[in-house]
């Protein structure tokens, strides 16, 4: 198990500018997809995107 463990571990002191920039965008795009995921696939909001679906095959 140490193994596992130290494989993981990050030595948050010897992290660099670029390192801090690089995890700050990582985090602030994930969590914009998970939001965005969120709001636009709930239950609630199934029968609109339904509607939505073939909108570019139509010839309207």
């Amino acid at each position: 198990m140490s193994k596992i463990s130290a494989y993981f571990e990050t030595n948050w002191g010897a992290m660099t500018a670029s390192d801090w920039i690089g995890l700050t965008i990582t985090l602030v795009v994930f969590f914009g997809m998970l939001i965005a995921f969120a709001r636009t696939l709930r239950p609630s909001k199934r029968k609109e995107l339904e509607q939505e679906k073939y909108k570019i095959l139509d010839e309207d």
